[in-house]
């Protein structure tokens, strides 16, 4: 069995081996790890170009991971991504033919661009953990770990994920254009492809899944559950949002802060951890009163500093 703290140190290395070819986005880089190591699936929202297939692909290498991508179309079918059975006539008996979900890391790109019939056939897969396929059900291997990438919604061929599907996603970030210094660094730099390639493990399968066994052992204090139940509760009063967060949701906000506690060395929850990982974790899942002027995630932001600290 490996400590803690030796799990935070690996899970150190891994964010600083990411960082390295991520260029200039620790905060995103973190999230990223914490989404993974909490059993989420993470959701990125933005333009094409700014490196979310990257980071991807490079998380995969990193912890030793199959990594596939799919590139979601209009004309996507739920058997292009799940699989399908064909007849064998040498074995006069249907095989069934596995599609790239069967993986550990997938990189759903451009989600939105695909049919609500396809994009319903991943969200149940990363909910169940299992495909089924002419009344055979196959199991998913493990760890398994969606990355999904949307373009804004106002450009053109995109059906956007309704509101329950949403839900279904641990977080949601952005990863926004690099800083001028990081961005010399990509320019000067080697083709991300061949750095990727140079990378080597720095973590297994094994143990990722001893540090998403460890997050389930952090401890959350009464008190820190008061605070996280004011918080669900102001996002239900209606003075914030059009519709309030589910249970569910609430159990994200918790996974998620125990993941931030362990890449902390800690093996408790602490009010920091919630107020940093609530607006990647919940603003997705919110739409603001009609006339407040701000987006989802900065109408949170203003909710957390309404809320008083336990």
């Amino acid at each position: 069995m490996t400590s803690g703290h030796q799990l935070a140190q690996q899970l150190g290395a891994l964010q600083r081996q990411i960082s390295t070819i991520i260029k200039g986005k620790p905060a995103q880089i973190r999230d990223c790890v914490a989404c993974l190591i909490a059993g989420g699936h993470l959701l990125i929202e933005d333009l094409p170009g700014v490196g979310k297939t990257t980071l991807a692909h490079t998380l995969a290498v990193c912890l030793g991971l199959r990594f596939s991508r799919v590139q979601f179309t209009s004309d996507l079918m739920p058997s292009d991504l799940l699989g399908v059975s064909i007849y064998e006539r040498e074995r006069q008996a249907f095989a069934f033919h596995p599609g790239p979900v069967f993986t550990q890391v997938l990189l759903a790109d451009e989600i939105n661009r695909a049919g609500p019939k396809t994009q319903s056939a991943l969200l149940e897969a990363m909910e169940e953990q299992q495909v089924s396929v002419d009344g055979q059900t196959h199991a998913l291997p493990q760890p398994f770990f969606v990355i999904a990438t949307q373009n804004p919604s106002e450009q053109l061929g995109t059906y956007p994920l309704p509101e329950s599907q949403l839900d279904r996603f641990l977080m949601c970030i952005s990863l926004g254009y690099p800083d001028e210094g990081a961005e010399r660094e990509l320019l000067l730099g080697q083709d991300s492809r061949d750095a990727i390639r140079a990378l080597a493990p720095v973590m297994n399968p094994a143990q990722l899944l001893q540090a998403q066994a460890a997050v389930r052992a952090v401890h959350a204090a009464p008190a820190l559950l008061d605070y996280l139940q004011a918080l669900l509760a102001a996002t239900r009063s209606g003075q914030w949002f059009v519709e309030g967060l589910s249970p569910r949701a609430g159990l994200s906000v918790l996974r998620a802060a125990r993941a931030r506690a362990l890449l902390d060395e800690r093996d408790y929850v602490s009010p920091d951890d919630v107020q940093a990982i609530l607006p990647q974790t919940i603003a997705h899942r919110l739409r603001p009163r009609a006339g407040s002027g701000r987006g989802a995630r900065e109408q949170v932001r203003a909710m957390l500093e309404a809320i008083p600290l336990p």
